[in-house]
């Protein structure tokens, strides 16, 4: 049976992801420059995004420009090393952008409860936010590069409830990521799995009227 608060909602917090449900980047320059050097579309985030590289950036353990250089040393081979640095300097220098029927739903929620942001994220996450004017939308913000640990790790999740002041069977948990997701619903949470902003209207609609 599923305990309902006294409003008879079914949770008293929400964490979310912020990349691909929040922020999205615009990887159009990247792939310009992909095609110009005959790489194919996405080789770039392939390699930007495999766990050897991408990791200690998650983890607050490198700089951005580390991980650029990183990126350069897993594209030698493919392409010139000024090729490769362009290609990489691109990807994170990428212009992102925040879905604003996303961020009014949340800052809706947060009416009602504690929202918090649960993200694998750089150290530059902070001035990223207030760049975006999202520095107040959450109650809190867990970054994998702030606290050590990445989802899908069970220690960021607990970190999360944590900071909501929640029980863990008292959280909804939105992320784009299936493996994320499977995470937080064996911890006891309530799951979403991201693809559009119906995914939330759907889930959060009982408040969102209210």
């Amino acid at each position: 049976m599923t305990i309902t608060n006294a409003c008879g909602w079914p949770f008293d917090a929400v964490l979310c992801d912020l990349h691909n449900v929040i922020r999205f980047y615009d990887l159009t320059r990247l792939a310009a420059l992909e095609q110009a050097v005959g790489l194919a579309e996405g080789t770039t985030t392939r390699v930007a995004y495999a766990p050897e590289t991408d990791l200690p950036l998650l983890l607050g353990k490198i700089s951005k420009q580390e991980w650029v250089e990183a990126i350069v040393l897993g594209l030698t081979g493919e392409v010139s090393e000024p090729q490769a640095r362009e290609l990489g300097t691109a990807l994170a220098e990428a212009p992102f952008w925040a879905d604003e029927v996303v961020v009014t739903m949340l800052r809706r929620m947060r009416e009602h409860m504690p929202v918090v942001l649960v993200t694998n994220a750089t150290l530059e996450l902070e001035s990223d936010l207030i760049s975006l004017g999202l520095s107040d939308l959450a109650d809190h913000v867990v970054s994998s590069a702030r606290v050590g640990v990445v989802k899908p790790d069970r220690e960021i999740y607990e970190i999360a409830a944590e900071r909501a002041e929640t029980d863990m069977e008292r959280c909804l948990f939105i992320d784009d990521r299936l493996e994320n997701i499977e995470a937080a619903v064996a911890l006891g949470m309530t799951g979403v799995h991201y693809r559009g902003p119906e995914d939330l209207r759907r889930v959060l609609g009982f408040a969102l009227d209210a």
